[in-house]
């Protein structure tokens, strides 16, 4: 009698393999100068957190990043007088807020990884 050894399909991902590209996309597409690029991966992000994550902290990190990247995105829509792309006008200090966010999604996600 002879028997298959098959490995089991990893099925239990907690988080996607979409959020978890896209939080390391966001820091290097605001610091490479394509900060209005970067709400496609701050969009996966968020709405794949949300949707398919099972840690709450996981979700948690992605909002805080989707509202770390919204605020200076209003504030660029919203100024008459701003300069022609989001990379010019976001203040230094948003970028790190954003880089920040996206290292504690990283963080989430792999945390949530191991347990």
């Amino acid at each position: 009698m002879t028997t298959a050894f098959t490995s089991p399909a990893r099925t239990d991902r907690r988080t996607p393999l979409a959020v978890t590209i896209s939080s390391w996309a966001v820091p290097v597409m605001v610091l490479g100068q394509f900060a209005l690029l970067a709400i496609v991966p701050v969009t996966i992000a968020l709405v794949g957190a949300l949707l398919h994550a099972r840690d709450r902290m996981v979700r948690w990190a992605a909002a805080l990043l989707a509202l770390a990247y919204a605020i200076p995105l209003v504030v660029w829509l919203t100024r008459p007088d701003g300069a022609p792309s989001l990379s010019k006008d976001i203040h230094p200090a948003f970028v790190a807020l954003i880089v920040a966010a996206s290292a504690a999604l990283i963080v989430a996600i792999l945390r949530a990884r191991r347990s």
